[in-house]
């Protein structure tokens, strides 16, 4: 998904994806590794193009190096492309768009608000997790 990619020590990073029913993830790894961090969503099925980011998290062995934030950046760049809605239920992804959404929206992207149908659905889909 990503091309040429580094983290804050110059070191190659990939972003991928990962679709899975119910819980699907952006992934980075590191130096061709194993994952160091995921950006879980869920796509619901009567949603309208919708993707809920409910959960970042990197690895700790890898923080201070960025790659939440590369994480983060790569998943709206995908929505995007993808003409996706995002619906920023993670803290991560609801600081930066309340930062930052005017400029994302500037460049083609769209977000909303999430509702208590939107936690709801996750708290769903989390329980029927594999």
């Amino acid at each position: 998904m990503t091309e040429s990619l580094t983290d804050r020590t110059g070191t190659r990073v990939a972003v991928g994806v990962e679709i899975a029913d119910p819980v699907s993830a952006y992934t980075i790894t590191v130096d061709d590794g194993p994952v160091a961090g995921r950006a879980e969503f869920v796509d619901l099925p009567d949603a309208d193009r919708e993707r809920i980011v409910f959960h970042t998290e990197v690895d700790q062995d890898f923080s201070g190096r960025g790659l939440a934030k590369i994480l983060l950046e790569e998943a709206l760049a995908d929505s995007i492309r993808r003409g996706l809605t995002i619906v920023p239920v993670c803290p991560l992804f609801g600081r930066h768009l309340a930062r930052h959404g005017e400029e994302f929206v500037a460049a083609g992207g769209a977000f909303r608000e999430p509702t208590r149908a939107d936690l709801s659905a996750v708290t769903l889909a989390v329980r029927h997790r594999p």
